[in-house]
């Protein structure tokens, strides 16, 4: 079996048709990269073959990009020298590509090629985006589903295999941002809008193949390679190119905040490269490719963002042997902000949806929420009339419990209250099928506490998702006490279903992302009570790749909360809870009804309207500025040995079963550092030594609560990753 595969029809087209055997999506390998220059090779040597075609077998899509394994093969392959080994096989798919891009054409007089086309059934992404921008024309099928980019630096990397250099060239810098910067995905139509693309038809492959036929040489030749080709835009040197790239690296440093080496690597390929021949140009974009691939960061973030990611989405901690459990009905209940965010979401997989509160209106107004979304869909024309007529009759609002009858899963949203959670479980259980599983959306309370009401909970489960519920990707999947394999099963089947990332943990206090959430905040107050400024605090958390600060993220889920969070865990743990000076800090600032963004007022001061203005400078009163700031690499190690070391905690207890939902629950649940592949890997970036070597000092200067794990420490001694040592495919250490 071939992932490519070539026929030659009477009238002389080649059509070499990318399918690649037991996948729903074209990847590419090793093997498809041979095939596919053997295909080219030999059409460009058959005189009776007078163009050439490259598509898809698969039904609605091009090609899904490239197997991000080969890459790691490719550095493994290159023994003592993996630089060496990235860059030379780098260089082989650009040879490949600018074999396509030059089809036989005459080196002096730029004749006698043959036209190569590329006709795309749908989406193509990564190089199933390089491929067509190689050839001659790209004509896409009239498919809305499609969509057309270059996403790799959302997994830590760039285009290269040439789509850097030929995007840039073919649209200019500053229109090539987008895509390349923000790995952009479009329809078919914006792409062609754009200029990535040239057709996009009803028919693409008649229309691909008239075009073959009736190519001219000026019609194959590619502008940079035509005498005096300038650059859309200008080049760094050019006057306007000059202000371009200037504004593009003040926008790249502006939102990575310099975290991100993909981003910086990508901008000096794009640089350098506008500066020099094309040829030249695909060289320098291959060094820094092999540049970023070499960085511990990359390697990480195709970890956790793309190869954990994809095997948690897939059910790689699912249980065995429990059958196909997709949610036919859901109930649930309680109709607030998350209640009518489930519901929405699950409306948006086709579930029908049941929506329960005290009484109509107030379901009501939860259903309101998905019409609302959806109106907005429609002003962007992102959806239709239909589709929120479709959307909202899959949606039952109503106070009637009786009609729950019939669900298969009921995930209750009611208020973080054990009593309140208690009575809604039981009033519920009395009506559902005795086979209905029970979830709570509880982000803090413990799961096997509240399966105490439940008569059974072998059935009752945690489904902690996270605010807003359509925007994040993370839900955590808590497992109690005695709740059984079926339960598991069913949650992560619905999870998959509304396209959300899934990870199980063992119930614990706050379970693991809170668990980690929480020391981050704290630890950012504790820092204002010794006068360290909060502006200091913020910026050295995003200089690390957080979004947002700790300070500022205090203001936005409300300071009350941390507040009622406080005092609701001093009263379970009573005599063992750990005081802190954050406490003070957050009490005080509640006293003050300085409660965050929901009351205008906070650690920052908010105009009439409810923008974010400057920090709150009341806090000073309170607790004065140091006259010595701390160093900018000490207040990043107390933030993030703040969470990491809880996460390690995690594992340690086994409240964590799988070190890839470590650190993907990290980066989607809360936004953990994306460039380090989450907190484990983080760990394994520093190195273990190092690590607990860093904790002994920040425990000696700052307290107990950095003291080095035992697990931690055990694994410094034998000079252990975690990745080395936790095989993501068992359940427990080695």
């Amino acid at each position: 079996m071939t992932d490519f595969t070539m026929k030659t029809d009477a009238e002389g087209i080649a059509t070499i048709t990318w399918d690649v055997p037991n996948k729903s999506m074209n990847v590419m390998s090793f093997d498809g990269l041979r095939e596919l220059e053997e295909n080219i090779d030999a059409a460009l040597a058959d005189e009776a073959v007078k163009g050439i075609i490259i598509t898809s077998g698969k039904e609605g899509s091009f090609a899904g990009g490239m197997d991000l394994n080969l890459l790691a093969k490719m550095k493994a392959d290159a023994g003592d020298d993996p630089a060496k080994g990235l860059f030379e096989g780098t260089m082989k798919m650009h040879a490949l590509l600018r074999k396509i891009e030059r089809a036989g054409m005459d080196k002096k007089t730029n004749k006698g090629g043959k036209p190569v086309a590329a006709v795309l059934p749908g989406t193509a992404a990564g190089i199933g985006l390089e491929i067509p921008l190689a050839t001659h024309r790209t004509f896409v099928a009239n498919n809305p589903k499609a969509r057309i980019g270059l996403p790799e630096i959302l997994v830590g990397i760039f285009p290269g295999a040439g789509g850097t250099t030929r995007m840039v060239r073919k649209l200019g810098a500053m229109a090539a941002s987008p895509f390349l910067l923000e790995g952009k995905m479009v329809s078919p139509e914006a792409a062609q809008k754009a200029g990535i693309i040239d057709e996009v038809s009803d028919d693409p492959m008649a229309a691909a193949r008239a075009w073959v036929l009736s190519a001219t040489d000026a019609d194959i030749l590619k502008p940079w390679d035509a005498k005096g080709y300038k650059m859309p835009g200008g080049t760094p040197y050019h006057p306007a190119g000059f202000m371009t790239f200037v504004g593009a690296s003040a926008m790249v440093n502006g939102k990575t905040k310099g975290a991100f080496p993909a981003a910086k690597a990508l901008l000096s390929a794009v640089y350098e490269g506008a500066l020099v021949p094309f040829d030249t140009a695909l060289k320098i974009e291959a060094r820094w490719f092999t540049h970023v691939l070499m960085n511990p960061s990359s390697e990480a973030m195709i970890r956790s963002l793309f190869l954990n990611k994809e095997a948690l989405e897939k059910g790689a901690v699912r249980p065995e042997g429990v059958p196909d459990q997709r949610v036919k009905k859901l109930g649930v209940l309680g109709a607030g902000m998350m209640g009518a965010g489930i519901a929405l979401v699950s409306a948006q997989a086709g579930i029908e949806v049941v929506l329960i509160d005290r009484d109509q209106a107030a379901a009501d107004k939860g259903k309101a929420y998905a019409a609302t979304y959806m109106d907005k869909g429609i002003a962007r024309k992102k959806a239709t009339p239909e589709k929120k007529e479709a959307l909202l009759s899959l949606i039952t609002a109503t106070p009637d419990v009786d009609a729950l009858k019939g669900c298969d899963l009921i995930i209750e949203a009611v208020f973080e209250d054990p009593k309140v959670k208690a009575e809604i479980t039981k009033r519920v259980e009395a009506v559902i099928p005795e086979d209905c599983i029970f979830a709570s959306n509880t982000s803090t309370l413990p799961i096997s506490e509240l399966a105490k009401a439940s008569s059974r909970p072998e059935q009752f489960i945690g489904i902690h998702f996270f605010s807003p519920v359509e925007k994040m990707l993370l839900v955590e999947i808590i497992k109690g006490a005695e709740t059984g394999d079926r339960a598991v099963a069913k949650s992560l089947d619905y999870v998959r279903q509304i396209r959300k990332t899934p990870i199980v943990v063992n119930d614990a206090r706050f379970f693991y992302a809170n668990r980690c959430i929480i020391p981050y905040v704290n630890e950012g107050a504790r820092m204002i009570t010794e006068g360290v400024a909060p502006w200091m605090i913020d910026h050295a958390a995003q200089m690390l790749g957080f979004p947002v600060g700790p300070i500022q993220l205090t203001d936005e889920t409300s300071i009350d909360l941390g507040a009622k969070i406080a005092r609701a865990t001093k009263a379970a743990m009573g005599d063992a809870y750990p005081e802190s000076p954050a406490d003070e800090l957050i009490f005080w600032m509640e006293e003050k009804g300085r409660l965050g963004r929901k009351s205008n007022a906070g650690f920052f001061d908010y105009d009439e309207k409810g923008k974010r203005q400057d920090y709150w400078k009341g806090m000073q009163e309170k607790y004065p500025l140091a006259d010595v700031q701390p160093d900018l690499i000490e207040v990043q190690h107390r933030l993030m040995f703040a969470q990491v070391l809880e996460a390690v905690r995690a594992l340690e207890e086994g409240v964590l079963m799988d070190i890839r939902e470590g650190d993907v629950g990290a980066i989607l649940g809360w936004g953990f550092a994306p460039w380090s592949g989450g907190p484990l890997s983080w760990l394994d970036i520093i190195g273990t030594p190092y690590a607990a070597e860093r904790c002994d000092q920040l425990a000696e200067k700052y307290g107990k609560r950095f003291a080095c794990p035992d697990l931690l420490r055990d694994m410094a001694d034998k000079g252990q990753s975690f990745y080395g040592r936790f095989n993501p495919e068992k359940k427990a250490a080695a």
